[in-house]
């Protein structure tokens, strides 16, 4: 797609200028933004940040949740030449110090007063940042510092400028060309420094134009925007795709409210990373565990019928005309009021990806219906590179190579990748960028995984976590951590694993259980608990969590490459592993070396053998205070299965 987004913009605007381009849901009323008015409100934002001095090729800063103003303020950044770069919302302060001085920003947008505070708390060692423009002027009223002003102040002035510069907008939308950057995004800096991944108009639009074509989108589609914009996924869906077709996309109230605003919008479009449609699954259980008996029945009865029929049906495959009828009778009785319960009874494309999905989870929301698929990508990649047909869609695999995508595997087992969708560099980073772009345009993703047999693409794990078991029964036998962890956490009642074995002689697993399933878990039975601590350390949650431990022992054993990959000894956590706490990233990647680090003593009381280690832990508190939870964590072995003998 040779074009760029503000062009974009004014094309929509003179096309269709009172259909609505964006919705926000505020004080519990949806209100519509047309394409007319959200050109004219970019128009003045755009003006007032010229006259402001912001120049080509600057950056400016956007913190905050989806909101128009947020997406009319990169617009505006863009249209003038510069490169807008989103940052997540629930950063600490010291975490945004590093992009706003290496980027060298000079300008910033922040939506409410909380990040208004975080940028002010940081400004003495970014002394660059002299433009702070907040949205929600609430709680701002006495604030004086030098440089802030509201994003009301920025569109008057823009608009008098405007006024003054009849035609200046649309001259400087002009001067852009779709090979120049657009906009800028920083990883998630698992093992250091984030790097800024730059990307241009051509790579955003064309991977968004590829993945829109594929999947037949259109401008009637509705959009939910509630992940975080300074992730690239909610960039590719909520902006991107959202300016190439024309869509509607809608902002929720709030984190809170999301729930409710998924079910009153009806997405017919709709992305959520694994842990979300998990989430929707545990709490539609924990719900059906609490309904009376004949419920439950029906329940099960249909869910039974849903599994063999469903996928199926969703793939358009034909089945049997008794079957056929008992579906129908499930959707009427429970399949359509379950979809509708989750917001999702308009929706024709949904896509997961960033981790393995359970492939029960899978299957249950393509036996309801839900046409549920994998992708594959990266921020590098502008997320697509596979994708899922409809009558392909299988849950040990990402799909097959996107339009105009090339794949090839390096004789190490790494995915290379070569697209119209990847990043023009990192930022500042010579030697980063030359060490995954090779002169022929391949993107080394340090994946590891293979092509089948059916031309779709299977991920087993990163190239760098791939390891080997040294001694013990299992030795030289390969140890893919991911895979491992990605297999515990298809169980409901676990939230998150970090596994360790590489250069060991046997693998062990930190588990996180999710709280509340099961505290409701824990309910049923009659077990008392005085909170998350005291939950993990039960007894009878250890033997849940062992039986889920040997059950992907079993599977694992049957599997000839990765059967030394079995857990022999785990533990559960006395706390939730945490970004604000160094243990995760902004995107809820384990940060394993970290926590390899941080809770040395755990580990280190796994592979010696111990049945119980003190463990004290300091916390970080969302109102930025510290604290510390302390406990005597079980540590606890798991049978190992010989690994079964394939067939002869």
């Amino acid at each position: 797609m040779q074009t760029t987004f503000a062009r974009l913009l004014l094309k929509h605007a003179a096309e269709r200028p009172q259909d609505a381009a964006m919705r926000e849901k505020e004080y519990g009323i949806w209100q519509a933004l047309t394409w007319a008015d959200l050109a004219t409100m970019v128009e003045h934002l755009a003006c007032g940040l010229h006259a402001a001095g912001l120049k080509r090729d600057d950056h400016m800063v956007v913190v905050g949740a989806n909101r128009p103003r947020l997406y009319a303020t990169m617009l505006a950044v863009q249209a003038l030449g510069a490169v807008p770069i989103p940052l997540y919302q629930d950063a600490a302060a010291l975490e945004c110090v590093f992009p706003i001085n290496n980027a060298d920003v000079k300008f910033a947008f922040a939506e409410d007063q909380e990040q208004v505070d975080k940028l002010l708390e940081i400004s003495p060692q970014c002394p660059l940042l002299t433009h702070i423009y907040f949205d929600d002027p609430r709680g701002l009223r006495k604030y004086a510092e030098p440089g802030l002003a509201s994003l009301e102040t920025l569109l008057d002035s823009g608009k008098a400028f405007a006024a003054k510069h009849n035609g200046f907008f649309k001259a400087e939308v002009e001067k852009a060309r779709p090979e120049d950057v657009a906009a800028m995004f920083f990883t998630s800096g698992t093992t250091g420094n984030p790097k800024g991944v730059v990307h241009t108009h051509n790579s955003l639009l064309n991977a968004a134009e590829s993945g829109a074509s594929f999947d037949k989108l259109t401008s009637a589609e509705e959009v939910l925007a509630y992940l975080p914009p300074a992730w690239i996924g909610q960039n590719i869906f909520s902006y991107s795709q959202w300016l190439a077709c024309g869509y509607v996309v809608n902002c929720p109230e709030s984190a809170a409210t999301t729930t409710i605003d998924l079910k009153e919008v009806g997405p017919t479009y709709y992305f959520a990373p694994p842990r979300v449609f998990e989430g929707l699954l545990t709490s539609v259980m924990i719900r059906m565990e609490d309904a009376g008996a004949f419920k439950r029945k029906m329940f099960s009865y249909f869910m039974t019928v849903a599994k063999k029929v469903g996928p199926a049906k969703t793939d358009g495959t034909s089945v049997g005309v008794f079957d056929s009828l008992k579906y129908a009778l499930g959707n009427w009785m429970v399949y359509g009021p379950l979809r509708n319960n989750l917001g999702m009874s308009r929706v024709r494309v949904a896509y997961t990806a960033g981790e393995a999905i359970g492939p029960d989870l899978f299957t249950f929301y393509r036996s309801i219906g839900i046409n549920l698929k994998q992708l594959y990508g990266s921020t590098e990649t502008a997320v697509f590179v596979c994708q899922q047909p409809d009558n392909q869609a299988r849950a040990d695999t990402v799909g097959i190579p996107c339009n105009g995508v090339e794949i090839k595997v390096a004789d190490n087992g790494e995915i290379l990748v070569k697209s119209p969708g990847l990043f023009k560099e990192y930022y500042k980073n010579k030697a980063a960028t030359d060490e995954v772009l090779t002169e022929g345009g391949w993107y080394h993703t340090s994946d590891a995984g293979f092509l089948d047999a059916h031309g779709h693409l299977k991920i087993i794990d990163r190239v760098k976590d791939v390891g080997r078991i040294q001694g013990g029964v299992f030795d030289d036998a390969m140890f893919a951590p991911k895979y491992v962890e990605n297999k515990l956490k298809f169980f409901q009642h676990i939230k998150e694993v970090v596994a360790y074995g590489d250069g060991r002689e046997k693998v062990c697993v930190m588990i996180n259980i999710d709280f509340d399933a099961v505290g409701n878990w824990a309910e049923r039975r009659n077990l008392s608990y005085a909170g998350y601590t005291d939950l993990a350390q039960k007894p009878e949650v250890y033997q849940l969590i062992k039986e889920c431990v040997e059950k992907v022992n079993a599977d694992l054993s049957a599997d000839t490459m990765l059967a030394g990959s079995q857990v022999s000894r785990f533990l559960i956590l006395h706390k939730e592993l945490d970004a604000d706490d160094g243990e995760l990233t902004r995107t809820n990647k384990v940060r394993r070396g970290f926590i390899a680090d941080k809770y040395s003593a755990l580990v280190d009381g796994l592979y010696a053998g111990k049945t119980e280690q003190f463990i004290e832990t300091v916390v970080k508190f969302e109102d930025g205070r510290s604290g510390s939870v302390s406990a005597t964590l079980k540590l606890s072995d798991a049978t190992i299965y010989a690994p079964v003998k394939a067939a002869a």
